[in-house]
């Protein structure tokens, strides 16, 4: 009787973590299953500009598929993500610093001190690049709430 208890409780509570895993939300930007509608995060940074990823390099982190121009840029992200994706998970850097999510545009970004940004259009990432420093400071504390967000 104690085994059967046992094994009714232990798949409760992993049910209760399958539920949990299946409502948590996106931290990373997708469009589809492709993070940042599928273009190159390293392209920004070596060929300043946004290049559209390939599928056949294709690399799963933070719950979204990268795409890369390269396997050069494959590799160089597998060994750094973090220095080459963009900062909010790739949402408007904007939108976050006003306390909420939006989509990005691939011709919209910046790079500043080393990290991209992208923004919802260049309408907007003018509007950011007004007083960018401070827009990031905000963004940086908005982010840890409005990453739990639904999309």
């Amino acid at each position: 009787m104690r085994t059967r208890r046992t094994t009714i409780y232990l798949t409760s509570i992993l049910c209760v973590l399958v539920l949990q895993a299946a409502h948590a939300q996106q931290e990373v930007f997708l469009k589809s299953d492709a993070a940042i509608q599928g273009y190159d995060p390293v392209a920004y940074f070596k060929d300043s500009k946004p290049v559209k990823g390939k599928r056949e390099f294709t690399y799963a982190w933070k719950g979204g598929k990268w795409h890369f121009a390269s396997l050069e840029n494959l590799n160089d992200f597998k060994a750094n993500p973090e220095k080459f994706a963009p900062q909010f998970g790739g949402y408007c850097a904007y939108g976050v610093a006003d306390g909420h999510k939006a989509s990005t545009s691939p011709d919209a970004w910046t790079i500043v001190d080393g990290k991209l940004y992208l923004n919802y259009d260049k309408g907007v990432r003018d509007l950011w690049r007004k007083d960018q420093k401070a827009f990031i400071i905000k963004a940086n504390e908005n982010w840890p709430t409005v990453k739990l967000e639904k999309d």
